[in-house]
């Protein structure tokens, strides 16, 4: 009614963050975009320190168990995009293989849970 307070009414601005912030959904869209964008730039990282090796021997690499790790964490499309603009572990089988096959998972993973819980369990 007109001279009633509400605990809290959002400025337009604040709608987005609300939004986001306030949903399942919101949280898996921030974590997706985090961790693709840290495997996007890991793969970019040991790129640059396997050319810097060359000159540097004492340089250490990032663990190939950590660029899969990554990558079953959500970030297979940072890591895909990683491996294709860095030209980074495309001659390795274990990348050039996995890496779609772990983005393959995560795409047919969900679709069958929505599926089986929407269609197939009634």
């Amino acid at each position: 009614m007109a001279g009633e307070k509400t605990l809290y009414a959002p400025a337009a601005r604040d709608d987005f963050v609300w939004a986001v912030v306030g949903s399942l959904w919101g949280w898996l869209a921030l974590w997706l975009a985090a961790i693709n964008l840290a495997a996007f730039f890991t793969f970019g990282a040991d790129k640059w320190r396997a050319k810097r090796r060359e000159q540097h021997p004492q340089t250490r690499r990032i663990r190939e168990r950590t660029l899969f790790l990554l990558a079953i964490l959500g970030g297979s499309v940072g890591a895909l995009l990683g491996m294709r603009v860095f030209h980074h572990k495309t001659l390795h089988r274990s990348f050039r293989v996995g890496i779609p096959l772990i983005l393959l998972a995560q795409l047919i993973l969900p679709a069958g849970i929505y599926l089986y819980f929407h269609y197939l369990r009634g």
